[in-house]
């Protein structure tokens, strides 16, 4: 028996058994997500000093990086109207392929000429591409084969080895650049980033080899255009708050470390293998949370407690001294990650209100490309805030974003839930 996935129901784990359909064959899946962890965590782990250190992109330069490199969450819903006779798992082996080949295209990109900055940013985009191909599929999946109410814990038990798959990666850049700096060659040397490039770009096509072998499911669901509908209007109007506030943490805050800190990939690379950890222990947990106590509760602390995060993460320079200031903001950094968990109360806020399985793929998919309509532009927007007024005032803009949030997600009201019945 190759993979978990071909064991019979007996000799599946019991705890799975609580989770997943008795027909569901998870292994190969969950196999890929770890695969794909690794080779993610270890692509994370080094993309923005990669930028900063490297290829010597500016702050201001960052934001219309991450505008390219945001697009195709734009144009997810035209990319998968492309794909509009694909099932669900073809299009999650897709993406996986595709993000293969961006990383592949950044091990091999020389640094001589006038065009590197060109190039990098279009072999981002490829790969951020396949990932955003990959979102609304991969929670698709996940809640299509746990049974019912269980949606939430499967979401958690997905991210959960997905996050393990990312420590792995994170630990693996560490070791890489502290040998190095061991053997002497400085953090602003190619060869380490080659060898992380070298080693995602390994894993990622074994993932999309692993990937192939996935068994086609008949889950499948409307490529349209756009797909909305009055009842998740709510739901729209949240992935709004959402984009706009976690962009600016997504951009900018490895830069403040990296910059205004001195972060190297060996720091970043550990930072994000804690995230990691506590997104591994974490995800279950919030998922459970989710199930038990609903998601409208979720979704507003959540974002309170990103408040104080923003206020702390844009004023530690000014509160305290260098040292403590660092340590709060790797604290912050971490906390951040933590919450973000939360996000995935909106997916089953979708589900609980859905009338079928491809009204939810659809509707998480025009959720993507409606808070990446902000997300660029955030970007943008951030760079030149940064550039012109400082860090301080580009995160209280997200602390304010994140109040919006809060107090939108308060607004939706318990008799629009609606439980699927049980069976």
């Amino acid at each position: 028996m190759d993979t978990f996935g071909s064991l019979k129901k007996r000799q599946r784990p019991r705890y799975l058994d609580k989770i997943y359909r008795p027909d569901a064959k998870v292994g190969r899946f969950l196999s890929v997500l770890i695969l794909f962890g690794v080779s993610f965590g270890l692509y994370r782990g080094v993309q923005d000093n990669y930028l900063a250190e490297i290829i010597h992109i500016t702050p201001f330069e960052r934001g219309i990086v991450e505008f390219f490199r945001e697009t195709p969450g734009l144009l997810l819903i035209l990319i998968l109207a492309l794909m509009y006779r694909f099932a669900d798992s073809k299009i999650f082996k897709i993406g996986v392929a595709i993000m293969a080949g961006g990383v592949t295209g950044l091990l091999f990109t020389s640094l001589s000429g006038l065009l590197t900055k060109v190039i990098v940013v279009i072999f981002m985009v490829l790969f951020s591409a396949g990932e955003h191909i990959i979102m609304p599929v991969r929670a698709s999946i996940s809640m299509d084969i746990a049974k019912q109410e269980k949606s939430g814990a499967s979401l958690g038990i997905t991210n959960s080895l997905s996050q393990f798959g990312n420590i792995a990666g994170f630990i693996i850049v560490t070791v890489i650049f502290f040998v190095l700096r061991r053997i002497g060659l400085n953090r602003t040397d190619i060869t380490g980033y080659r060898i992380v490039f070298g080693i995602s770009s390994a894993l990622l096509v074994a993932s999309a080899l692993t990937a192939a072998a996935l068994r086609e499911t008949t889950l499948k669901s409307p490529r349209r255009r756009f797909y909305f509908a009055k009842k998740f209007y709510k739901f729209y109007m949240l992935e709004v708050f959402y984009g706009a506030r976690k962009q600016i943490f997504l951009t900018f805050a490895p830069y403040v470390l990296i910059l205004q800190y001195g972060a190297d990939p060996s720091i970043m690379s550990i930072l994000y293998a804690i995230c990691a950890v506590f997104g591994m222990l974490c995800s279950p947990l919030v998922g459970r949370i989710i199930d038990k106590i609903g998601y409208k509760t979720v979704m507003v602390a959540d974002t309170l407690i990103l408040i104080v995060v923003c206020i702390l993460y844009g004023f530690a320079h000014r509160l305290f001294p260098p040292g403590i200031a660092f340590f709060v903001v790797c604290s912050n950094f971490v906390l951040d990650s933590i919450i973000s968990i939360a996000s995935m109360a909106s997916n089953v806020y979708v589900q609980r209100i859905a009338s079928n399985q491809e009204e939810i793929t659809a509707t998480l998919s025009t959720g993507i490309s409606v808070n990446h309509v902000i997300s660029i532009f955030i970007a943008l927007m951030g760079g030149w805030i940064w550039k012109v007024t400082g860090i301080e005032v580009l995160f209280s803009l997200s602390a304010f974003l994140g109040l919006m949030n809060s107090i939108y997600a308060a607004t939706i009201k318990n008799e629009e839930v609606k439980k699927q019945p049980q069976v």
